[in-house]
């Protein structure tokens, strides 16, 4: 798994029939130091995650067959909202004071 922030929304009016309902969202990894990095990803959201909040992404190296049985072709999916982090120098990022910590 990996941090990442939510910071945009993706909509998709054309996709997939077993990708009807999905809420696609747009991260940005962070590193060890709460920086932002300079790589993106579109990742599932089922958690029901919201802009600026910090999520743990998973990620699969699967894209199933667009024919096959009702399986939905993600290699990202959000699999918890972070309400802290916390490193050995102290309290990184706390969701409840809604800023990152430095």
């Amino acid at each position: 798994m990996q941090i990442a922030k939510v910071c945009g929304t993706v909509v998709s009016t054309q996709k997939l029939p077993t990708m009807t309902g999905v809420k696609l969202l747009l991260v940005q990894f962070v590193d060890r130091e709460g920086e932002l990095l300079p790589r993106y990803e579109v990742a599932s959201d089922p958690v029901g995650a919201g802009l600026d909040e910090w999520v743990l992404v998973s990620r699969r190296a699967i894209a199933p067959h667009p024919e096959g049985p009702d399986v939905r072709p993600v290699d990202a999916i959000i699999v918890g909202i972070i309400d802290t982090v916390s490193v050995s120098n102290g309290l990184l990022y706390s969701k409840k004071d809604e800023y990152r910590y430095r």
